[in-house]
């Protein structure tokens, strides 16, 4: 199969950009061609605000270009992994009019959510979902804290959601999780049009011994992370034990400044994907506080391929990856003392038949092989679909869209 990948990689690579990469090398491992098209969030800072705002709704450079590449290397599937903001929705009507395949994986909330994350003061709000136009958010400044840049999202996921470019244009969404597909059919999305497959990690790193005696974190140091749960955590625990934080972000000097006043924690910044599973590997239990709705949570299962359980909130898709009392145990979000109680009880126990379930949940859910099957059995299925001729006229979206900016 010849497989075009898309993807808006972010200024701060995370873990869109892994699965990125690793379906790539999984779809070539695989016998499958592989095409790359990536467009990165740096450009922004060349683009004035009216540019930026017309990109956002509708690129026509990028549309140009993917056109030159479907021409040259004839896909027969296109899969956008991140459109979101430089390469948008125009990819898809130009792939159709091609007559190619279209999937957009679902990565996190940002056609229900201009914030994408469903979260807002560390609290989960969902005041936008049931929302033709997000008002609430704009109210709120949901989007970077700015409320013209909130105004601009808003107004483009109102604009393709009025005009079905998501539901005419592209043919399966995946998303990662039950939890997620099921909030996009609260959103409004077509159930029957959205496949639920996991992410998985490539190549498989190994199981680890957890035998460094201490904690892990491994993300983005940012409220909606629970990185304020997790540092008060440690305030209430008694006992002797490590916490080693892996990651940057907006947080990164309260982060910084806890590491200094407590000698338990130690702050690595952010390393490299080996370094990361040698973390992963030799610590006692991973510890995910979010407070907000994760999509996944990769950290978790590239935990769990090096046998490792995880402490997460019980909220979101997290409630879907960690089995409680068998891979890990789940907690009430933002609620330290709970955390703190876990954790002096893991290290009280013996871990081996937490570990060893771990282990077993990623080699039957998350390795590449069982995932290629997925992603593949999802390209059948887009291509076994008829051709869809787009609901509106070539052109015609350009034109609202031009009249929209004007």
């Amino acid at each position: 199969m010849r497989i075009l990948l898309c993807h808006n990689r972010y200024q701060h690579a995370g873990g869109e950009d892994r699965v990125f990469e690793d379906e790539g090398a999984l779809l070539e491992k695989y016998g499958h061609q592989v095409f790359r098209f990536t467009i990165s969030n740096d450009s922004i800072v060349d683009l004035n605000r009216i540019e930026l705002v017309a990109k956002t709704f509708w690129n026509k450079a990028v549309a140009s270009e993917l056109d030159q590449i479907i021409r040259r290397d004839r896909p027969d599937v296109m899969h956008v992994t991140n459109a979101f903001p430089l390469i948008s929705p125009s990819a898809y009507k130009v792939a159709k009019e091609h007559g190619v395949g279209v999937v957009q994986s679902i990565h996190n909330y940002r056609m229900l959510c201009p914030k994408a994350q469903f979260v807002r003061n560390s609290q989960v709000c969902e005041k936008c979902l049931s929302k033709r136009f997000a008002w609430p958010a704009i109210y709120h400044a949901c989007y970077k804290e700015n409320r013209l840049a909130t105004t601009v999202v808003a107004a483009m996921t109102a604009f393709h959601r009025a005009r079905n470019t998501w539901t005419q244009l592209v043919d399966r969404f995946i998303a990662p999780t039950q939890f997620v597909k099921d909030k996009h059919v609260d959103g409004g999305f077509d159930a029957g049009q959205i496949d639920v497959k996991p992410n998985f990690v490539f190549p498989d790193p190994g199981s680890g011994e957890g035998d460094g005696n201490y904690v892990a974190f491994a993300g983005r140091l940012s409220a909606e992370k629970g990185v304020d749960t997790l540092l008060e955590t440690w305030q209430h625990l008694s006992a002797d034990v490590p916490l080693k934080i892996a990651g940057d972000g907006p947080l990164s000097n309260r982060v910084k400044a806890a590491a200094d006043a407590d000698k338990r924690i130690e702050w690595l910044g952010q390393i490299e994907k080996k370094e990361m599973f040698d973390l992963l590997g030799q610590a006692t239990c991973l510890i995910m506080p979010s407070v907000c709705y994760e999509t996944f949570g990769l950290t978790i299962v590239e935990a769990f391929a090096k046998g490792t359980p995880v402490l997460a909130s019980r909220m979101g898709a997290m409630q879907e990856l960690v089995q409680d009392g068998r891979t890990g145990f789940l907690l009430d979000p933002g609620n330290a003392q709970q955390f703190a109680r876990k954790v002096e009880q893991v290290f009280s126990m013996d871990t081996t038949e937490l570990r060893d379930a771990a282990r077993q949940d990623f080699e039957l859910k998350y390795t590449a092989e069982s995932n290629q099957k997925w992603l593949t059995e999802i390209y059948a299925k887009t291509l076994s679909q008829s051709v869809r001729t787009p609901l509106v006229p070539p052109g015609a979206l350009e034109c609202s869209m031009q009249r929209q900016t004007n």
